[in-house]
């Protein structure tokens, strides 16, 4: 039986999330479509159903140019504002781009609140301020407060919901938006249009010099001289989430953080069950800023990955987040003033190392076994918990790894770019789906209540904060 020469077989990282609905279409339109590239899928290993040597894996579009630019992937699909993130701090990555493909067009903007002090941007080296700059985009960020010649400056990366942060948490945020009219709809104001961006087309250098990618490059080169682009016209979907409340400023206020994602849900019950009553936290319309029916509470709605930093900076007195989260973060910053106050018992799951089905072992310890018999040295570890896996493999004396962030959809890395997952599960079934086995359970994790311990023992804020933590933890109690 004849297989196809290596040098023939191309894999491509096609993206997830809001890239993906033009991507699909503009690949069928030019005959490189996929079985199961949908945004539905639990499938992220897809085979083109037309060129038996095209194979593709669906990534979190953040993680597709460092694929390419380390040689996982041949060729791949994301926002040039990513490609230039990695760029920004890592020049002499191993990417080509090959050309834009004219969908999925915006700008990336250093903007400021509209109720702050900041209105252009030719004020800001004059001043003296330190100026706090909230973003995705930490790289090309620090860039640009640099090609400014901003005296003094700190970035302060987070997960997502970078415009909820001014004015009272930072001055300035580095964002993506379609244009001016989406940011000023976020009660932001444009200072300065940073790089226009749009689904770009990249290959790894080595695979552009010595792979037989010419096929696949052709079709889309095909497809941008069409005169019909049906991708062109789907747009998409309008951000669910607004930033519509006017800050307060006031220094008596408790700050409360609460979670967006899969845990607003059940945060939200749990906090009618306490009867504390939100506007503007549902499943339909999520304000960034919702209001609270404790006029003493102010209520911001972020990441919960963000949420023990911005609590340990003093950004919040309390949120609510998972205790998964608060344990990355204590890895890392053992001093922290952030600390849990009350387990909330639910969003329940369990923190595990994982393999594939295909390697032949039952437990951390074979894995070393493995390794020490020449086999997966450096061992290759992937998680989002990057201080979590950093930790386990040290407590069990893994003496070479590798680790490799992600930001999220990392069961598609076993096992061919990584050996080992540390990850979240309720119930394990979708790690099954993907042929993937547990080995190790390193802890049982649930939403908690965290806090700044320096807030805990301030004289103005030290009662409401003890009055609202007596509430949840009551609930709690009480389910």
């Amino acid at each position: 039986m004849l297989t196809e020469p290596q040098s023939d077989y191309v894999k491509v990282a096609l993206p997830k999330g809001s890239l993906l609905p033009a991507t699909a279409c503009f690949l069928n339109e030019i005959g490189l479509e996929f079985e199961n590239y949908t945004q539905k899928t639990r499938v992220y290993r897809l085979q083109s159903t037309r060129l038996p040597h095209l194979s593709a894996k669906m990534f979190q579009e953040k993680d597709i140019p460092i694929q390419v630019a380390v040689g996982n992937y041949d060729l791949g699909i994301c926002g040039s504002d990513w490609i230039e993130e990695l760029l920004a701090k890592y020049p002499a990555s191993a990417l080509v781009r090959v050309f834009g493909l004219e969908y999925n067009k915006g700008n990336l903007y250093m903007a400021a609140s509209q109720h702050g002090n900041i209105s252009s941007v030719q004020e800001l080296p004059h001043r003296q301020d330190t100026w706090r700059i909230v973003t995705e985009y930490p790289n090309l960020a620090e860039a640009s407060a640099l090609s400014l010649r901003l005296r003094k400056f700190r970035i302060l990366p987070v997960w997502g919901a970078a415009e909820v942060y001014p004015p009272e948490n930072a001055d300035l945020v580095v964002l993506w938006a379609q244009n001016e009219s989406a940011i000023k709809a976020q009660n932001l104001v444009s200072l300065k249009t940073l790089l226009s961006t749009g689904a770009f087309l990249i290959a790894n250098k080595e695979s552009w010099q010595t792979k037989n990618v010419g096929q696949v490059i052709s079709r889309f080169s095909q497809g941008l001289r069409a005169t019909a682009k049906p991708w062109l016209q789907i747009k998409p979907k309008s951000a669910r989430s607004v930033n519509s409340f006017h800050p307060d400023f006031s220094q008596e206020k408790v700050w409360l953080a609460i979670p967006d994602g899969h845990q607003q849900a059940p945060t939200s019950e749990f906090l009618n069950k306490a009867g504390l009553e939100l506007q503007g936290y549902s499943a339909r319309m999520l304000k960034r800023r919702p209001s609270f029916n404790l006029d003493w509470v102010n209520v911001k709605v972020i990441r919960p990955q963000d949420m023990p930093l911005q609590v340990a900076n003093g950004n919040f007195d309390l949120a609510i987040t998972g205790r998964d989260w608060l344990l990355d973060h204590l890895y890392r910053f053992p001093t922290s003033p952030a600390t849990e106050l009350v387990e909330l018992g639910f969003g329940e799951v369990k923190v595990v190392a994982v393999v594939s089905q295909d390697l032949s072992v039952a437990d951390i310890d074979d894995l070393k076994r493995l390794m020490q018999a020449g086999g997966l040295s450096p061992l290759r570890v992937a998680s989002e918990y990057i201080n979590i896996a950093d930790k386990y493999l040290h407590d069990n004396h893994v003496s070479r790894y590798k680790l490799i962030p992600t930001w999220g959809a990392s069961e598609a890395l076993l096992p061919e770019d990584a050996d080992l997952l540390i990850e979240n599960t309720q119930t394990g079934k979708t790690l099954a789906e993907h042929n993937l086995r547990i080995v190790d359970t390193l802890f049982k994790s649930t939403a908690c209540l965290i806090g700044n311990k320096n807030s805990l023992a301030s004289p103005t804020k030290r009662e409401r904060i003890a009055s609202l933590v007596e509430i949840l933890r009551q609930t709690a109690e009480s389910n």
